[in-house]
């Protein structure tokens, strides 16, 4: 489970430094006057933070059903074990 979320963390590190360059590129090519351009990168800017709320919302998601699955595997593997520990005693 650790493996996923390190998996979550580089596709939002990988959203953040692209967003950053995006930016960086807008700035240094950009035909606006500075005004234009500050609200461009203000407009992109909170796409960007809405784009990351809604990563952060479903990792919160993926983390609960797997959290859920994780869960349910490690009653069953109890049950397992007291159904053959029943087995055993029995014999």
């Amino acid at each position: 489970m650790s493996r996923d979320n390190a998996g979550a963390g580089s596709v939002m590190l990988a959203f953040m430094v692209g967003a950053i360059a995006g930016a960086a590129v807008a700035l240094l090519f950009a035909p606006a006057t500075g005004e234009e351009t500050r609200d461009f990168i203000g407009q992109k800017a909170r796409e960007g933070r809405d784009k990351a709320k809604d990563a952060v919302e479903q990792g919160r998601e993926f983390y609960q059903r797997n959290r859920e699955g994780v869960t349910t595997a490690i009653e069953r593997g109890r049950e397992a074990f007291q159904q053959a520990r029943e087995r055993g005693e029995q014999a």
